[in-house]
């Protein structure tokens, strides 16, 4: 079994910027495909950013491209999340998921259907 638990999480002033971290339990985090999903009021959860087994390939939402950066560190069994010039609109629960299908390249968003593994979640508030 694996387990993911996500922090960094907070209230932060528009245009500022949080780190999240997903720390992953089991000797198999390397192997998986690592997404960040949100939720935010009111809405279902919507992809956010994707990352293959070995770090080498990326994918992101349209809302996160050019703000978001995911990236992993696999010694660590961790996943990243750095958002920068964060909005209002960015309020939300992320959450952390893995797909153990060891994906060499991401070319599509991930789908929270094909996610293995889910963390609680960290909520995100920005203020304007």
């Amino acid at each position: 079994q694996v387990q993911l638990v996500e922090s960094g999480g907070g209230l932060v002033q528009a245009g500022g910027s949080l780190r999240l971290s997903c720390a992953a339990s089991g000797r198999t985090f390397s192997s998986f495909t690592m997404g960040w999903f949100r939720q935010g009021p009111g809405k279902e959860r919507e992809f956010v950013a994707g990352i293959s087994w070995s770090g080498g390939s990326t994918y992101y939402a349209d809302c996160a491209k050019g703000r978001f950066t995911i990236s992993r560190d696999n010694a660590k069994s961790t996943v990243y999340l750095q958002m920068n010039s964060l909005k209002p609109e960015d309020t939300a629960v992320y959450y952390c998921a893995a797909d153990r299908t060891k994906w060499g390249v991401i070319l599509t968003p991930l789908n929270s259907n094909d996610m293995d593994y889910w963390g609680e979640g960290t909520l995100v508030t920005v203020s304007s």
